[in-house]
């Protein structure tokens, strides 16, 4: 069959096996149809479901839930709402039709049609299912593609805004320090001077402080804009954060826990270890004030290899993460989404100038790396600073340990005509070890069975197209190679079986879908077994 032309699948829910043979001599020499059959009509969303469906046949007169019923339990189920149904039934009233419709039928047919009408209804019924899948498809593909499409504008509309906002900060701080110049120098020139009263002198060296402030503040603004000289050297965070590990301390109330979690062969980074020194203490007085007394700090250092979980935001590259967390009062989304925004505070007036996160975020991005910030409300706030790993040491890498398979001597024969299962089932048997012959159907392999060619267990599908049935295969493999086991597979019921012929006691089913750990497990059983019975 073209791989372009769409395949249907048909469930065909009926109390009597009547139904199966009629329709199924019908379908038998369409390729673009599959047909799944169950009597369970109280189990008709889960078989819809499981098959994928694209049209239902069912019949009206059921013990337990009859032809309406399904209709409803399908319609109920947002999985299977808009699967059409067919309604088979043997009474031709049209109170009967307008009910059947009413309850949601798709299409209602006296049994039994003739088979060229019902797989023409079939076709028709299922293209439109699957043509109306694959518009919902591309609507929802639509809709993630605008969503996504409105998040990269935002980001984009963000980025923009955090850039203007840095390039008018640096150039505010540029002007800023000059004019801090200007009244610090004269200040000072003024005390060198002399001539000035005790009380002037102390009214000097107030403003002398707010200069010192002032300078500061403007080394922040500078930090955030990515503009101050930044002296890069080889250092290890894991020291740098047990060196200020005293200063934390002396910074948090008593009360409050400690955690330090630092790995042990941590990379070293370049980096200005003064500035990480400030950021890292901001964030650590920034966490005290966000806590209550008895909090707890948490203080990460940690090797992220590329390709890590924690570094999907971040890059491929390998870094150093440094973490500062506590269990704080936490942020909003709305003051999430403005944190490192310089002079944004939540503090009391007074008690911040809204530029320590900014600055931590200039510092580390122009220091090469990224910083996250995760925040919910009553639980607590983390910081997270990744650094790249220093050229100077090499990754290491671990090559893979290969286990190799078991391997048998025997023969298998696997008769499936569908192509890729076929294909799959084939390469797994192979990689066990075991020498695989293939068939399509029933009829090729009947040819193998009458080569002589030994083979040790014949795996095949119950329904196959052809006018060679599975069951007469294995009537053939009993006579010609009666040492061979036989292993049925189906996607039906283990009903189907005793349709085409009760059989034995001895007869073995593996109900698809299989694995392979199943599938392996049933055949050594069946191998082991010895010559098999009958």
């Amino acid at each position: 069959m073209n791989q372009e032309t769409p395949c249907f699948s048909v469930l065909l829910i009926d109390d009597e096996a009547l139904a199966l043979d009629f329709i199924a001599y019908g379908f038998e020499r369409c390729d673009d149809v599959r047909l799944r059959y169950d009597a369970r009509s109280e189990n008709a969303v889960a078989l819809a479901r499981e098959v994928a469906a694209t049209t239902v046949l069912v019949d009206l007169r059921m013990p337990g839930a009859d032809g309406f019923d399904v209709i409803r339990m399908l319609r109920a189920d947002p999985a299977t709402e808009h699967i059409p149904v067919v309604l088979l039934s043997s009474e031709e009233d049209p109170s009967i039709k307008v009910a059947a419709f009413a309850s949601g039928a798709n299409d209602y047919l006296v049994k039994w049609p003739d088979s060229r009408e019902l797989l023409a209804r079939v076709r028709y019924h299922s293209a439109a299912y699957v043509a109306r899948q694959q518009r919902d498809a591309a609507f929802i593909s639509l809709r993630l593609s605008q969503e996504e499409l409105a998040v990269s504008q935002s980001a984009l509309h963000q980025a923009q805004k955090m850039e203007a906002i840095g390039q008018l900060t640096g150039g505010v701080a540029h002007d800023f320090n000059n004019v801090l110049q200007i009244i610090g120098g004269n200040l000072q020139l003024i005390k060198l001077l002399g001539g000035v009263s005790e009380k002037a002198l102390s009214r000097i060296d107030i403003a002398l402080a707010g200069v010192e402030r002032g300078a500061k503040l403007s080394a922040h603004l500078l930090a955030f804009a990515r503009r101050q000289p930044l002296q890069a050297q080889l250092v290890n965070p894991g020291q740098v954060l047990r060196d200020m590990g005293d200063m934390i301390r002396r910074l948090l109330d008593p009360r409050t826990t400690i955690v330090t979690d630092i790995e042990a062969g941590l990379w070293s980074t370049m980096v200005d270890a003064n500035q990480l020194n400030n950021v890292l203490l901001n964030l650590a007085i920034n966490a005290r004030d966000a806590m209550a007394a008895d909090g707890t700090l948490s203080i990460r250092a940690q090797n992220q290899p590329s390709g890590s979980p924690l570094l999907s935001e971040v890059g491929n590259e390998d870094y150093v993460m440094l973490e500062i967390a506590d269990t704080g009062k936490g942020m909003e989304v709305a003051v999430l989404q403005r944190a490192f925004e310089p002079f944004f505070t939540t503090k009391p007036t007074g008690q911040g100038t809204g530029l320590g996160l900014s600055m931590a975020y200039g510092f580390v991005k122009q220091s090469g790396g990224e910083i996250i910030l995760k925040s919910t409300p009553g639980v607590g706030t983390s910081v997270k600073i990744f650094l790249l790993r220093s050229a100077s040491q090499a990754a290491a890498i671990e090559e893979p340990v290969t286990v190799p398979l078991s391997r048998g001597l025997e023969t298998i024969l696997v008769v499936e005509d569908e192509e890729e299962v076929r294909r799959s089932t084939v390469e797994l048997l192979s990689a066990l070890g075991y020498r695989v012959l293939q068939a399509a159907d029933a009829g090729k392999a009947m040819s193998l069975v009458h080569s002589g060619m030994p083979i040790d267990l014949v795996f095949t599908d119950v329904i196959m197209p052809g006018d060679t049935s599975s069951l007469q295969l294995s009537e053939a493999v009993r006579q010609h190679l009666p040492g061979t086991h036989i292993l049925f597979t189906s996607g039906y019921a283990e009903g189907v079986l005793t349709h085409e012929g009760r059989l034995d006691p001895g007869v073995n089913l593996l109900q698809k879908p299989y694995t392979p750990d199943v599938l392996s497990a049933r055949i050594r059983h069946l191998l082991r077994r010895g010559k098999p019975a009958g």
